[in-house]
């Protein structure tokens, strides 16, 4: 599965409309999957879960600055991923479903805080992006 050029074009625009929220999305996207997924927290035993918590928000940056990173690289993102999805695979064993539910929980995030800007079209250009991604993530545990 690959991106058409139009998806790729929406994945785009939408990213530069949440760069400068990243740290808030981000945030916000974890905490919607430990409050939905509560079983994902078993990754995370030494961070303070609490609501805007420091290291909720230093993570949800790293998180979505992946996210950028993978849209700057949006035509060769199985290199641009590469070392991400061994860290996840070799080093955290992170269940790989888990990168589904965050995927889910970045949309429904989105979806929120841009109601006007997240149509269907977006919505469905994104939710291929974040499919990709999570289809290349897990690539190194097969």
């Amino acid at each position: 599965m690959s991106l058409m050029k139009n998806e790729r074009a929406i994945v785009m625009s939408m990213w530069d409309k949440m760069a400068s929220q990243a740290e808030a999305i981000g945030t916000e996207t974890l905490e919607r999957l430990f409050c939905s997924y509560p079983q994902t927290k078993t990754y995370f035993p030494h961070f303070d879960l609490h609501h805007g918590s420091q290291q909720l928000r230093a993570h949800g940056s790293k998180i979505l600055a992946a996210v950028g990173d993978a849209v700057k690289n949006i035509d060769n993102l199985e290199s641009a991923l590469t070392k991400l999805s061994e860290l996840h695979a070799y080093i955290l064993r992170v269940d790989p479903v888990n990168f589904k539910l965050l995927s889910h929980c970045l949309l429904v995030t989105l979806a929120a805080r841009f109601p006007t800007d997240f149509t269907a079209e977006v919505h469905e250009a994104w939710d291929k992006f974040m499919s990709i991604l999570s289809s290349i993530l897990t690539e190194k545990y097969r």
